[in-house]
Parts: C-alpha cells; sequence; structure tokens
C-alpha cells in the first residue's frame, strides 16, 4: 500500500458522510459499545461496493439507469427511515447503555444497510482502486482487494475514534435535555439532507 493510496484513503474516510454521522449518533445516544458496533456494520458495508467495483458489477448501475434508480431509491428511503428513525425518543439516539448483543447486532445491521443501498459507493469504488494498481501488476484483482481490505480497515479504525469522541462527549450532552433535542433534530436533519442529495443524484 503506497503512502498516496493511505493519504488519499484517510481523507475520504474522515470526510463526513453517512457511516461518520451514523456512528457519532449512536456514540452519543448510546455509548461507546455501541458506537463500535455501529463503526463494525458501517465498515462491513463496504464490502458489496468493494467487490462490485473489483468484479467490474459496478458498471452495471453505470450502464443500466434502473439497476442504479432501484438502489439508489431503496438508499433515499433508508435514509429517511435513519432521519425519523432519531426523532422518535425511542429511536436510534435514545439514552441508555444497551449491551444486549441483538440491540448491537441490530445497530450493526443498520450500519450495514446505509452503505450496502448507497449505489454511489460502488461507483466510487469503480473510480478509486484502479488508480492505485500498478499497470505492470500481475494480479490486479488480488491487489485491488489488498487494497479494498485496507480501507476498510482504515474506515472501521477511523469510524471507532469517531465513536469513541462522541461517547466521552455524551455524558455532558444528555444532562442536557435541550441539547440533546437539538443533536437529535440536526442528526435528522443532516440524514434527511443525505437522502435528498442521494434522491437528486445522476449517476
Amino acid at each position: 500500500m503506497s503512502l498516496e493510496y493511505f493519504l488519499t484513503s484517510i481523507v475520504v474516510i474522515l470526510l463526513p458522510g453517512t457511516g461518520v454521522i451514523y456512528t457519532t449518533a449512536v456514540g452519543l445516544g448510546r455509548g461507546f459499545r455501541a458506537s463500535v458496533a455501529a463503526a463494525c456494520g458501517c465498515t462491513l458495508g463496504i464490502v458489496p461496493a468493494a467487490l462490485a467495483s473489483i468484479f467490474g458489477l459496478a458498471a452495471v448501475f453505470h450502464a443500466s439507469a434502473l439497476a442504479f434508480m432501484v438502489v439508489k431509491y431503496l438508499g433515499v428511503a433508508y435514509l429517511f427511515y435513519m432521519a425519523w428513525s432519531i426523532l422518535r425518543s425511542d429511536g436510534l439516539m435514545q439514552v441508555d447503555e444497551d449491551s444486549r448483543a441483538e440491540s448491537l447486532n441490530r445497530t450493526a445491521i443498520n450500519g450495514m444497510l446505509l452503505n450496502v443501498l448507497n449505489p454511489k459507493l460502488s461507483l466510487f469504488f469503480l473510480a478509486f482502486l484502479p488508480q492505485f494498481v500498478p499497470a505492470s501488476h500481475s494480479a490486479s484483482i488480488a491487489f485491488m482487494v489488498y487494497l479494498a481490505a485496507m480501507f476498510m480497515l482504515m474506515t472501521f479504525l477511523v469510524f471507532v475514534l469517531y465513536g469513541a469522541f462522541a461517547s466521552a462527549a455524551r455524558q455532558y450532552v444528555i444532562e442536557s435535555a435541550k441539547t440533546m433535542t437539538w443533536l437529535k433534530r440536526c442528526f435528522a436533519g443532516t440524514f434527511g439532507v443525505l437522502g435528498l442529495r442521494l434522491a437528486l443524484a445522476e449517476r
């Protein structure tokens, strides 16, 4: 893995997107352990996009308007669902330390679906990974798998850090009901805006 790939990946991962917002929201509402589950889910959600890029399946989204539109609007619907979930009193940012396995699994699945239902992620990998494969490399598929795995590892570590910072600030936030209410509105609004942006996105 080149230094250029490492630095480019870190910049991309650090930019606030659905995964960062989701992990931060979970960390603020439910603590560090739940934020790790969210980070894990968001990272696993990269797998289909990476594989689609590596094996050329992302080209289907580029060539077929129908395939792209179906996945896109499923993603839009899910982003709006996440916005609504945050606003619910017992939704995504409920204030508790629920560490039950089924709750953590559900948190991870929600994070995974956020990335799985984003067709732009597949197109991103289709454009991103090949740039860093040397032209003379004899096993480009294996090398792209390696690059994708490194990207996922960096994603997980960065998201865990986001969750750690959010959970560290959690006690200060939840002591103020007014602050928590405004944070819920901000996170819900952000998911709503991301859903709107995806709805308006062109291939």
